[in-house]
């Protein structure tokens, strides 16, 4: 994430940073965002993905991560739903799944075509484990909680 992805902070507005994708003059859709579409079509704007509701792909849980990373640590392939006008490529991201709200640190449960929304996390995993200086990356994202 760079340092313009957090939102204004106007009256009631949130300064979670957003979960930013990459709209083009085409109509398509990525994410990550980049300068040019995947076909060949000038950059004209962003979605924030916290707006949306995905289903996940396909998942895996790692019991062999990094350092810093939660032990187990369950991944989930996300397709947003980008709205019915929508007919370009699908919008996909990888992500962690949330934990669940229960104190036990373990994940979320999660299936193959399960509906989740993003939500943000300071931290991903634990800034002083690996061997790189903390202050030299950023630590915070989005992981995928399921949608009740």
């Amino acid at each position: 994430m760079s340092e313009n992805d957090t939102a204004e902070a106007d009256e009631g507005e949130s300064t979670e940073p957003t979960f930013e994708a990459a709209e083009y003059a085409d109509g398509t859709v990525t994410y990550p965002p980049h300068t040019v579409g995947p076909n060949g079509a000038e950059r004209v704007g962003t979605v924030d993905l916290r707006e949306r509701e995905g289903r996940v792909v396909t998942w895996t849980t790692s019991t062999a991560t990094p350092p810093g990373v939660r032990e187990p640590n369950t991944l989930a392939i996300v397709e947003f739903e980008m709205g019915d006008g929508y007919d370009g490529p699908p919008v996909r991201a990888l992500g962690q799944v949330a934990e669940r709200g229960d104190g036990s640190g373990e994940a979320f449960g999660v299936d193959i075509g399960d509906r989740v929304e993003p939500v943000y996390a300071d931290e991903l995993r634990e800034p002083g484990a690996g061997i790189r200086e903390p202050e030299s990356q950023d630590w915070d994202g989005f992981r995928f909680r399921p949608v009740e």
